[in-house]
């Protein structure tokens, strides 16, 4: 395995848990939400105020079909698994880790939902795309880790023995 890639809802914990993760398996680590602001200058709220939500999609998409690294612990954004092409990107040399929480612990973690950058329509709530998102994160992982009510340590625990053990 070259890379872990982390996918799962806004909230699950995956730039949180990716620093720990990579700092315990001797990895670097890589955030594609700060990958696409890097290279637009731009917050993610910004761009899907001014772009639109499917706007935002394609450029995650087009952004994460350019990133290469090795030795990585990726955290994607939540919409990721919207990009069939960035998906099969990731899965090329990475396990991909779906960190499942549930909606309703979601809800109690993500405090600042207009301006966190989510792709998410006018309208839509935090349980709608999660009903949307689910199947696709299913669709996408190579093993799934139900981090419900666990601290960030505890669900690099259980990516790591999920994993395998600590790999190289």
């Amino acid at each position: 395995m070259n890379n872990i890639v982390l996918i799962g809802m806004p909230g699950s914990g995956k730039s949180t848990v990716g620093v720990l993760l990579a700092k315990a398996l001797l990895m670097d680590f890589v955030d594609t939400d700060l990958v696409i602001q890097q290279r637009t200058g731009s917050a993610l709220c910004d761009i899907i105020a001014k772009k639109g939500v499917e706007y935002f999609k394609q450029l995650e998409c087009d952004i994460i079909c350019a990133v290469n690294c090795t030795n990585s612990v990726i955290a994607t954004g939540g919409s990721a698994v919207y990009g069939d092409e960035a998906m099969r990107h990731l899965r090329r040399d990475s396990r991909v880790v779906y960190l499942k929480v549930p909606v309703d612990e979601l809800s109690r973690r993500i405090d600042n939902i207009s301006t966190r950058g989510i792709a998410m329509e006018e309208g839509v709530t935090l349980g709608d795309l999660y009903g949307e998102r689910a199947p696709l994160y299913e669709r996408y992982a190579d093993v799934t880790v139900d981090c419900a009510g666990m601290t960030a340590e505890q669900c690099v625990g259980g990516i790591i023995a999920a994993l395998g053990g600590r790999t190289e």
